[in-house]
This record gives C-alpha cells, structure tokens and sequence, in this order.
C-alpha cells in the first residue's frame, strides 16, 4: 500500500492523518515497517522516559512537563504504555483521559498504547510510535512506562534521558528498589512535597548518598535530584533544566545517535516476536502428539505461516 499521501499530509501536521498513522503502526506489522521506511530520516528529536514508582504521579508530572515545554514553543508527543487485559488485550489506564486537557493544544499529541501482553515493559507499537513522532517533526517524544517495577528497565533501552519518579517516604526501601528501576535514572524527582517535605528532604539524602557512593549513575553522567510538587506546578522548570542538561551532555558526548540504534535492533525482535505470539495464538495444537514432537511442529507450522519453502516472504 502506498502511504505517501497520508505522510505528506501527517508532515505538514495533520493530527488526522498522523492518527492515521499511527494506527497502522499499532495493528500492522507490515504496514508499520513501511510508515518508518517511508518516512524522511529526522535528527535531533529528544527521547525522555518517564518511569517510576506506581502511584507516584508520573501522568500529572508529566502533563506538567507538556505544558511547560509547549508554552516555550516545543512539539511534544507522549507515547503512552499502558498494562493490557490477559483477556481482551485492552489497555487497562487511561493516559489520555488523565491529560486531556491537552486535547486541542496543536503542539501536543498523545498516544496510549497497551503492552499487547508482551514481557517487560515495552511493545512493538510503542517502540515504532516513538520514531514516527520524532520524523513527522516532534521535538520532544515522552514515553511514559506502566510503572511496574523491574520491567521498567526496558525503558532505558530506548530513551536518550529517563526520568524516574519516586515519591516523599521511601526511606530504607531504596536499598531493595536499587535493583530494579530505581538505579537507571538521569534524573530522579522527587514527586508529591507538598505532602511531606521532611520526608522528601530524606528521601533526598539517601538518593544523593548512593550518587556518592557510586551506586546510581552511569556512562559519565553524575545523576540529578529535583523536588515537585506537579499538582501545585512546583519545581518544573528545574526539572526542565536537568532535562535539557542531559539532552546537551548526551549530544557532546556523541552518544545521541546510540539510542535510535538501539531502538532499531529492538524493533526487529519484538516484531518478531509479536510475529510469533499472533501465529502461535492463532494455530490450533495438536495434543496426541509427544509435548517435545508437538512442540517442534508448532514450531514449523508457524514457521511456514511467514516463510515459504524458498526462504522468501511471507507464505
């Protein structure tokens, strides 16, 4: 299919056609490959994470940050990842209710995108959506992750700058929180002050001792702390200036260009594994045979669903 005429359009900032879009990058595979091959190569646009503890008000922070960032003239999209049902696959959350009232802002585009009950935290979708933003024109692409711990960390495979958010109280339990999203952070905030400004100011310190420590940090970057409060709009011009730190640190240091690397290889393996997902789901398995046998013939019959007998294209 030819698709130039809705990426012209989607170029010159049609928001219908960029749902357009983005809808054939969430429901064909195929059709996703030739949107991304289809659109013009884009340097500069600036990939941030957003992931954390649940609860501790990332979608507000966040819907703060879009705000802020529009107003100084920046195009911002949000790809948003939300938990799907085992039995529906539906997304559970609802990203863009909780932020709507960007709805009509021209700067602002926001997409929800649920997991497709793939591990982790990641989906091919989402992944793919993240590049189509950044090449229709987008400066600043968030990815806002489902906030479920040590699958998280997928995040930081694909963001040039991860924000992670914690909240006031977490005390001795950063020791634990360490060993998964906790320790992959650029830029750790400190959410909800306002509720609790002494514990915020020990939650500071424990997060400035493991940055002395050695424990947080990575590749040469000395982590930042920055207290918000996203419902009083506290604090998010700070964190605006560690974001923006980071995006100049990564663009000196040349390592800019290894996050669209990075987010290339994965795109082929999950898409490779959704692959496999639809057409095992979709294939009835035979039970009579010996469970190894059977499983090596599920494994050729799905095989032959894509390849054919001379190894090109699909079947």
């Amino acid at each position: 299919m030819d698709y130039s005429r809705l990426i012209e359009k989607a170029l010159k900032g049609d928001r219908l056609a960029t749902g357009r879009l983005l809808s054939i990058v969430e429901r064909d595979p195929r059709g996703a490959s030739m949107v991304l091959e289809s659109l013009p190569e884009r340097e500069g646009y600036h990939v941030i994470g957003v992931t954390g503890i649940a609860g501790s008000g990332k979608s507000t922070l966040l819907s703060r940050l879009l705000t802020h960032y529009a107003d100084k003239g920046y195009r911002c999209a949000v790809v948003a990842i939300d938990p799907s049902s085992a039995y529906s696959r539906g997304a559970l959350l609802g990203d863009r209710i909780r932020m709507q009232m960007h709805a009509t802002n021209p700067n602002i585009f926001i997409r929800s995108v649920s997991t497709r009950g793939l591990k982790g935290g990641l989906s091919f979708a989402g992944v793919a959506m993240i590049d189509v933003f950044g090449r229709l024109g987008y400066d600043k692409v968030f990815i806002e992750s489902i906030g479920v711990g040590q699958a998280d960390v997928d995040i930081m495979r694909i963001a040039d700058t991860i924000v992670v958010v914690t909240v006031p109280g977490l005390g001795d339990d950063i020791q634990a929180l360490k060993a998964g999203v906790m320790e992959i952070g650029d830029i750790y905030v400190i959410n909800k002050v306002d509720k609790d400004r002494e514990g915020a100011n020990k939650t500071m310190e424990y997060l400035l001792f493991a940055i002395e420590a050695g424990e947080l940090g990575h590749r040469g970057w000395r982590p930042r702390i920055v207290k918000t409060s996203a419902v009083l709009d506290e604090g998010i011009d700070e964190l605006i200036d560690a974001i923006e730190e980071h995006y100049r640190f990564i663009l000196g240091t040349g390592r800019y260009g290894s996050g669209r690397e990075r987010r290339r290889e994965i795109l082929v393996r999950l898409l490779a594994e959704k692959m496999l997902i639809d057409a095992l789901e979709s294939i009835e398995i035979e039970t009579g045979k010996d469970l190894y046998e059977g499983a090596l013939e599920l494994l050729r019959r799905v095989t032959a669903r894509y390849v054919d007998t001379t190894g090109g294209g699909e079947a």
